[in-house]
């Protein structure tokens, strides 16, 4: 079986092709707003731009045609909205073109399931952390693909708070890769730590970490304090979720995955607890259209498909609530 996917829930159109669950190409290309923060019609336009491109790119390295795809996969949300509609506008067209099965992938869901794939770690606790989104996952006992979630934040995802901080103290661009570089000559000052049971409150620490920024203190510094503060309380949450669930596997998902010194914190945790520690490779982390492929073929395979028709994009698609779109499998 191939499948092609298409990720496509904020900065990022990616378009992958996996076959029998092996990953046959991954290629994107990503909106870099300068001065700013995303703007959904700037990313929209991007992706519509470059779609056609990195389409044929990955066709190209995968040595495939149209015609040889089986299934078109893409992510349903959550995500902004109006670059959604560019992916599922997208991917509607070419199962209708080229009458393909058609089927939409919960974003968090399918990194998730890379993660497993490539960790070979099944049935983990999952921390998945993103731009949107910061949560401690768990799946049903059963039904694997549906999830539970156990701790999350209850303002802003972990990865927007390093984007508006960077925004904050005038970087051009204001992206939590840019900042952990900046952090890595800081020293550090202390902020809000604010866990709550397996809960996250990041908005505090955001505040008095800007507030910090105005009266002079070091961009490194601030930026240092900011990711150690945010990644120790994130730990605390994680470690806290293992000893409620007794899991014996950690994995850790979505683009702050990315972050070397949040891996170490939760490597040195599991190592402490005697637990296995998981990470997929960046490229995998990162928004990309191979984990959607992926996700894709396990839940066709699970589900079935659905009429071009039935999909729509839905911008607060929370992961514990695909029961609602796909319901019984087969």
């Amino acid at each position: 079986m191939i499948t092609l996917g298409i990720e496509c829930t904020a900065h990022t159109l990616g378009i992958g092709i996996v076959e029998d669950g092996k990953i046959v190409s991954n290629i994107h290309d990503i909106y870099r707003p300068i001065n700013e923060g995303i703007l959904p019609r700037k990313a929209a336009d991007h992706h519509s731009e470059v779609f056609a491109r990195v389409l044929s790119e990955n066709l190209k390295k995968a040595n495939l045609k149209m015609d040889e795809i089986d299934l078109v996969a893409f992510s349903q949300g959550p995500g902004i909205g109006a670059p959604l509609a560019v992916g599922i506008s997208g991917a509607k067209y070419l199962a209708a073109r080229f009458n393909k099965k058609i089927i939409g992938v919960n974003h968090p869901y399918a990194h998730i399931k890379i993660t497993e794939h490539l960790t070979g770690l099944k049935n983990a606790l999952v921390l998945y952390v993103s731009g949107g989104n910061t949560q401690i996952l768990v799946n049903r006992p059963k039904n694997h693909h549906f999830y539970h979630v156990i701790g999350e934040t209850l303002d802003i995802g972990i990865g927007n708070l390093f984007d508006t901080f960077g925004r904050a103290i005038g970087l051009e661009y204001a992206h939590g890769s840019v900042l952990e570089q900046l952090a890595k000559n800081g020293k550090y000052v202390e902020l809000p730590y604010t866990v709550k049971g397996m809960n996250l409150v990041f908005s505090g620490l955001l505040t008095h970490a800007e507030q910090f920024a105005k009266n002079g203190k070091g961009k490194e510094d601030l930026a240092y304090s900011l990711m150690e503060t945010s990644f120790a309380m994130t730990c605390e949450a994680t470690e806290r979720a293992l000893f409620l669930t007794k899991k014996r596997t950690v994995i850790v998902c979505g683009g702050v995955a990315q972050n070397k010194r949040l891996q170490q914190m939760l490597r040195t945790m599991c190592e402490e607890d005697n637990v296995q520690f998981g990470v997929a490779a960046d490229e995998f982390n990162r928004d990309n259209g191979a984990m959607i492929a992926y996700a894709g073929e396990i839940l066709y395979k699970k589900f079935g498909a659905r009429p071009v028709d039935y999909w729509k994009p839905y911008t607060n698609y929370r992961i514990d609530r695909m029961k609602e779109v796909f319901g019984k499998p087969h």
